[in-house]
């Protein structure tokens, strides 16, 4: 049986609060340390966090500073914390684009950066067409990331990721920070079909797990931009999600 998934955003960050994509790697903010006090209460309280045997983590600062904020205490029992590139943002902006391994593995040693993807951070070379600002990189991304999960042997999973990328090309539900959904992966009628989520009535009804988010669902692809890497956002940056 495949995983069921639980879905974090991140907490806020400073170029959420800024409103400023032009900073590199950013850390939460004091708001969004607060807000991950919030997350980690309530998944400490759910049975379906409870018993997740693995986090997977996009390998950015305000994804990984919310997982070791939030579930630190599956941490303490031994789960493990793994990082992974295929779950980071959509964009090639500072904001969107990670730091180096070597400096993250230094700053964050409990989380486990070994089966990163050695291209990371670049999003824009031609050896890392996978991770270009693109809607067809972007779509295979995200059936790569939901491969690797489905064929895991764990039965509860938490991923800890971007509104963005979970929005458009994973799930198609809102993500405000430090909120989270629930799903199983959907059957799969024939070989070769595509990966598709089913979320929990108990996240979808509300809004997410701590109801912060927009209810509406949205198109998988949309606000995307098919070619130029910096399409897909007007000048305030709105359809990124950042």
């Amino acid at each position: 049986m495949p995983p069921t998934l639980i879905l974090v955003r991140h907490a806020q960050a400073r170029h959420n609060a800024e409103v400023n994509f032009e900073l590199p790697d950013p850390d939460l903010t004091e708001e969004g340390h607060k807000q991950c006090a919030d997350l980690r209460q309530s998944l400490v309280e759910h049975p379906l966090a409870q018993q997740a045997e693995v986090v997977i983590v996009s390998p950015l600062r305000r994804t990984i500073q919310t997982a070791l904020r939030s579930v630190d205490w599956l941490v303490e029992k031994g789960v493990k914390v793994e990082a992974d590139a295929s779950w980071q943002e959509n964009s090639a902006k500072p904001c969107d684009t990670g730091s180096p391994i070597d400096k993250l593995t230094q700053e964050f040693p409990m989380v486990d950066f070994s089966k990163v993807d050695p291209v990371f951070p670049d999003k824009t070379s031609p050896a890392a067409s996978q991770y270009h600002f693109t809607k067809p990189a972007i779509l295979q991304r995200a059936q790569v990331a939901l491969k690797k999960l489905y064929e895991r042997p764990e039965k509860i999973i938490i991923v800890v990721s971007h509104s963005a990328f979970l929005r458009l090309a994973v799930s198609g539900y809102w993500y405000f920070n430090a909120d989270y959904r629930i799903f199983d992966f959907a059957p799969m009628n024939e070989p070769g079909d595509p990966y598709r989520l089913e979320q929990h009535e108990t996240t979808k009804e509300t809004g997410g797990g701590l109801s912060r988010s927009w209810v509406d669902p949205i198109v998988l692809g949309s606000d995307l931009p098919e070619e130029d890497p910096d399409a897909g956002a007007d000048k305030n940056g709105n359809g990124r999600g950042y």
